[in-house]
């Protein structure tokens, strides 16, 4: 008896020696590609060390249930998708698990992407569950339940992070969300003697001097310019509205008689600001639409550099044309 006792002992030293020794030892080398696994819904420990191992990760779901009973955290895995990085443990991976580390992707919407790039962007991302794909864009915007049947220009381009196998519906509602906050902000900060009945309409002129230049430095002045227009009574006429117009016409050219076909968004035919936006403006954008620079300017030309001409009469205007486009 004292022989078994004794071997008991040895034995459950050993085993106490290699379960220590398994535990804080990497699942996988450091060199190996990482794993995901995804842990269901109402799992408990044993059933995720079995998903877990069924994912193909190398681990004992028996070892990995007494693991988690051990460290008190058998009750606090939370289900979601999760990568095994090279180099994790197994007590790694189970505080992974309890603090609900999941896999995490990025997605980054450009500024000045019109709503059909950003569509096609977030349908192509294979870290998404694609559950808007079939929505038509006004389906969509009731699904985020917005208060705006027109979606363009109304969510904010940047980079967003989400758990992988989330709902694309997320990335919509936190752009939206995001967007509506931004504008709202400079909104408030806005110069009360600009023409915009609305945020809707300072939201459009946003949009537009997001497509009008890309350089950051003239975008008050490229703001200025159309706020005056406005003011006065002159058409805009800008191309980025005329090209929205177009829509998938536009094959990367812009003609004399695409400026004078009408369109609801052709301002060479039409007064005032276009019927919505016509891309997805970035914050220094609704700031030059909103703040725009004080100035005299009533027209501008690119120089071919990437920076504009500024002038103040139709005579200044047909030189610098002249000078830098002919």
């Amino acid at each position: 008896m004292k022989k078994i006792i004794s071997l008991c002992v040895v034995l459950a030293i050993v085993g106490g020696g290699y379960f220590m020794y398994w535990s804080q030892n990497p699942i996988i080398p450091a060199d190996a590609e990482a794993i995901d696994f995804t842990i269901t819904p109402g799992s408990g420990a044993h059933a995720a060390g079995q998903q877990i191992a069924e994912a193909g990760v190398p681990i004992q779901p028996l070892l990995f249930n007494l693991l988690a009973r051990a460290t008190g955290k058998s009750s606090k895995l939370k289900a979601g998708s999760y990568e095994l990085k090279p180099g994790s443990t197994p007590l790694r991976l189970i505080d992974q698990l309890a603090r609900g580390e999941f896999a995490q992707e990025q997605l980054t919407i450009i500024e000045g992407w019109n709503f059909r790039q950003m569509r096609a962007a977030i349908a192509a991302h294979k870290g998404l569950k694609h559950d808007t794909v079939a929505l038509s864009d006004t389906e969509l915007m009731t699904a985020i339940d917005a208060d705006y049947k027109q979606a363009e220009g109304l969510f904010f381009p940047d980079t967003y992070l989400f758990a992988k196998g989330s709902s694309d519906l997320q990335i919509y509602k936190q752009a939206h969300a995001i967007m509506l906050t931004r504008l709202a902000d400079a909104w408030a900060k806005r110069d009360p003697a600009l023409p915009y009945k609305n945020p809707y309409e300072a939201l459009t002129m946003a949009s537009i001097v997001e497509k009008e230049t890309g350089q950051k430095s003239e975008r008050a002045m490229i703001a200025g310019v159309f706020v005056n227009r406005l003011k006065l009574g002159m058409l805009l006429q800008t191309d980025p509205t005329v090209i929205y117009g177009m829509g998938l016409k536009y094959d990367g050219k812009i003609r004399k008689k695409d400026l004078e076909t009408d369109t609801p968004y052709n301002t060479y035919t039409r007064a005032g600001l276009p019927p919505t936006p016509i891309a997805l403006p970035g914050v220094q954008s609704l700031m030059a639409a909103l703040s725009p620079a004080k100035t005299a300017a009533l027209y501008f030309v690119s120089k071919g550099n990437g920076t504009s001409q500024f002038s103040d009469n139709l005579n200044d205007h047909n030189r610098a044309v002249n000078q830098y486009q002919r």
